[in-house]
Formats: structure tokens, sequence, C-alpha cells
């Protein structure tokens, strides 16, 4: 549904088996931290919670940030979405691009997110490393610069991809997020 933009091979890969291996990795972990008797075994799953936890977050996140293009997939309308995004980048344009180098830059693996920061009431461009959840911002908006969510289409041209993303970023949820913390 988000092709030409996404290949179906890389999102039924994607989520029926990495995202699912995050979830089995989560699940499994939570059972052995309730049977863990000793603090030094809790926090010996500390690792594994944070890996798998931030997998499983993230990637539902992410599921929701995508839409076809003929459900207005890209179409990102006037509204205070855009607003933010005018008044905290200059312009739409100013944002994709500036987000797409700063992800585009992550080394190895991670995800490049429009966050929400609670301090300065602004939207911020943030790089979490590997499956690490946002936890300074709101995620408003969150990309998998993982190499499974691109490579079989995309190769090693990370800023294709980011380029291509847009056309399928959900919009509409995007500013669901944000009007829920932006009052």
């Amino acid at each position: 549904a988000l092709e030409p933009f996404i290949s179906a091979e890389i999102m039924t890969l994607h989520h029926t088996k990495h995202h699912q291996t995050y979830v089995n990795g989560l699940n499994a972990a939570e059972e052995a931290y309730a049977k863990a008797e000793s603090p030094k075994e809790k926090i010996a799953l500390h690792a594994a919670l944070k890996f798998n936890g931030g997998g499983h977050i993230n990637h539902s996140l992410f599921w929701k940030n995508l839409a076809p293009v003929n459900a207005e997939g890209g179409k990102l309308e006037s509204g205070p979405l855009k607003s933010a995004i005018e008044r905290d980048f200059g312009s739409v344009e100013a944002f994709k691009k500036t987000f797409n180098a700063k992800t585009a830059a992550i080394q190895g693996s991670g995800w490049g997110w429009l966050g929400y920061s609670p301090t300065t009431k602004k939207l911020e461009i943030v790089a979490t490393a590997n499956q690490d959840p946002l936890i300074s911002h709101t995620p408003i908006i969150g990309v998998d610069i993982w190499e499974h969510a691109f490579y079989l289409q995309y190769k090693n041209v990370k800023p294709d991809y980011l380029s291509a993303i847009w056309n399928v970023i959900n919009f509409k949820e995007a500013e669901k997020r944000f009007l829920e913390v932006a009052k």
C-alpha cells in the first residue's frame, strides 16, 4: 500500500520479522524479569528490556506514522502542526531538509524523530541510537533508519529513502499527537 515509496516486501519483512522479533524479545525479557529473584538478575535484564521494549514502542509508532498516498499519506494540510513546523523550522521544506540531514548522519542504526520538547515548547529534531525510544521529547514523527527499513529497495542510499518516505508520512496522525501535547 505504500508503493512505490516503500515496497510491500520491505513492509512485510519489517512488520512480520523485525517488529515481531522485538515483541518476542520483550515478552521473554518481561517473563524473565518477573521470575528474577535478586536485584542483580533484574539489573542484568535491563539491556534486553530497553532494546526490545524500545523496538516495540518505536515500531508501533512508526506503523501509525505511515499512510498510503490514496489515504492522504504525505499530505500536510494547513493547521496547527504545519504552523508549528513553519514557526520552528522556517518552512516545511526546510524542516524536511534538516530532518533528512540529521537522520542520514546517524552512524549505524537508529531513529530520526520530530519531537515536541516540553522544555522549549517547540518541535525539535532528535536522533536516537539503536532502538532507544525517544524519552526527552514527545514523539510526533519517527523514521526508522535501520537498514531493514530500506535496504532491499534503496540499498545503502539513505538520503533517497528519507526523501521518499515523506510521500507516505501520515501527517494527520502526527497532528493528533502534536495536539495532545501542545496545549
